[in-house]
């Protein structure tokens, strides 16, 4: 059935999306939706995530699509390239990818906005039925949204049970909204915004822009610790041949960042925007809420990521 025809464009009846967005205390159930191979920072976020078990009980990870730019020419390429760097990671730090692992799908959205199959959609709509609106699914998702859209249209119950926390898009005021994770599937993104998901948006200009690293804190404080620092400093290195003068982004660990600690990730609560085909924002205040983080700790988040490195390598 397509997008459309489900009437997924909600009114502001806040009290449910309110209730599964406020802060909750203690362990919190997530999975990990992620376009692993696409750049560098997904390597650090995953890793942050796992390591984070005082806080986090991560319940699968999704390999997700991409594609535009010289890595893969296809959202099915992209996709099993994360798939592939997704294992790579959790072998160096000692965690099994069976039944914990899924592929997503080989194709975005788009514009028809409807269900693209994937062992990930499934697993995902699964995932989200053992949880409630007291207990919810924290999805983290940090590349293009096709996986949880296609979850969204498969099964509209499941935005009840969940929390999606999406990096994409970029703050409102910036003079555009041409990030890489909502180009490439603006018909999913339109999903998250119209279907009444409780939402974290978690910008990338204006907001996750500022939190940075270098080679030589990279060197002296991720480095040293194991195969999975090794392999971590290695994807940083590589990705720039000039490393004067030069720092990086890492933006997908604001994500998990907002999950760990939300004083580190601030937000605001708006109206959901609406986002056109051509990727402008308009607003419509009689629209249901989301949270936006504003700002962010880079230096708290930094911390947090090199103490849990750490911490794993002494055991």
């Amino acid at each position: 059935m397509a997008y459309f025809e489900k009437g997924f464009h909600v009114s502001k009846d806040d009290t449910k999306i309110l209730n599964l967005l406020k802060p909750r205390n203690g362990v919190v159930r997530a999975v990990l939706d992620t376009d692993t191979y696409n750049e560098i920072d997904d390597q650090f976020a995953l890793v942050q995530m796992m390591l984070s078990k005082e806080r986090i009980k991560v319940e699968g990870i999704y390999a997700a699509p991409f594609s535009m730019n010289e890595r893969a020419d296809n959202p099915e390429k992209g996709m099993e390239l994360s798939y592939d760097e997704i294992l790579r990671l959790l072998e160096r730090i000692n965690v099994s990818h069976e039944n914990f692992v899924f592929k997503g799908v080989r194709e975005y959205i788009g514009s028809n906005k409807k269900v693209v199959e994937a062992p990930a959609v499934d697993e995902l709509i699964k995932k989200a039925h053992e949880g409630s609106e007291n207990n919810p699914l924290y999805v983290i998702a940090i590349g293009a949204i096709s996986n949880v859209a296609s979850a969204l249209i498969k099964d509209p119950t499941i935005k009840e049970k969940i929390v999606v926390i999406w990096l994409g898009g970029n703050a409102l005021y910036w003079p555009h909204s041409y990030d890489f994770n909502l180009k490439q599937d603006v018909g999913g993104a339109q999903i998250l915004f119209d279907c009444g998901v409780p939402l974290v948006m978690v910008p990338c200009a204006g907001v996750t822009t500022h939190l940075t690293t270098t080679v030589p804190e990279v060197e002296k404080y991720i480095e040293p610790h194991g195969e999975i620092g090794k392999f971590l400093a290695m994807r940083f290195k590589e990705y720039s041949d000039d490393h004067k003068g030069w720092s990086k982004e890492l933006w997908d660990m604001a994500a998990v960042a907002w999950l760990i600690n939300e004083e580190w990730t601030p937000t605001n609560i708006i109206p959901s925007p609406i986002l056109s085909d051509n990727m402008t924002w308009s607003v419509d205040h009689r629209r249901h809420s989301i949270k936006i983080v504003t700002m962010l700790n880079r230096d708290e988040i930094i911390k947090d990521f090199i103490f849990k490195l750490e911490e794993f390598n002494k055991n």
